[in-house]
């Protein structure tokens, strides 16, 4: 009896913890449909939970970093969240798209957007964050720190595949697989490294976390 009444109140508070952990989201980040900017693509076929997006070019701010899978996007984070936040040459202030939980009084402020995407390059991970899509490349402020570089992500077609959960490396590797496994069975080849792309701030329930790998792709047979 003791058993259950102590299973039932830990429920009772780990249900509450997700519970809060979700209004604070709601309240510092914004719905993730409705408060970020997010990559333009179209959905031109689907294989099973697999899409293969067409992507509009777009601005990154983008940075190189060292770390293993894990580690390297919050370091990547960390990094490029102090140049939207204002760590840059400019002085224009410009709304964020929802309140944050830090910010700077000097230099720009730069809106926030989806998803925080890595991939591997080398020996090293490069982390991007997108740059909101009213702000020309000219009208982005230069960054104080020399490791960000501003560049366009050019026109792609991609392959992707969306899960939810933690933002391990076993599920990682378990998605990559299972994207990998889809294409081939199409005729198709992954080509390059693929990218993984995180939409939710580290304090979302893993049950509620958008992720996703894509990748790009080559055809290998003649049917398609």
């Amino acid at each position: 009896m003791r058993a259950t009444k102590r299973l039932l109140t830990w429920t009772v508070v780990l249900l509450a913890i997700a519970g809060a952990a979700i209004a604070i989201g709601a309240i510092v980040w914004g719905d993730e449909d409705v408060a970020y900017e997010s990559p333009d693509y179209r959905v031109i076929s689907k294989l099973g939970a697999i899409e293969i997006r067409e992507y509009e070019p777009y601005l990154v701010a983008e940075t190189s970093v060292d770390g293993s899978l894990e580690d390297a996007g919050d370091q990547g984070f960390r990094i490029l969240a102090k140049y939207i936040f204002g760590d840059n040459r400019g002085s224009q202030k410009i709304a964020m798209t929802a309140p944050v939980a830090q910010e700077k009084t000097e230099g720009t402020k730069i809106a926030m957007t989806t998803p925080v995407t890595q991939e591997k390059t080398g020996d090293r991970y490069t982390v991007r964050f997108m740059m909101p899509s009213n702000l020309t490349r000219e009208e982005l402020p230069a960054p104080n720190d020399e490791r960000i570089t501003i560049r366009e992500m050019p026109a792609r077609t991609l392959a992707a595949i969306r899960y939810s959960g933690t933002w391990s490396k076993r599920n990682y590797k378990k998605h990559l697989e299972a994207l990998y496994e889809a294409l081939r069975a199409e005729g198709f080849e992954p080509t390059g490294e693929p990218t993984w792309a995180r939409y939710n701030p580290p304090f979302t329930p893993w049950f509620m976390r958008r992720n996703e790998i894509l990748t790009a792709f080559r055809v290998t047979t003649s049917d398609h």
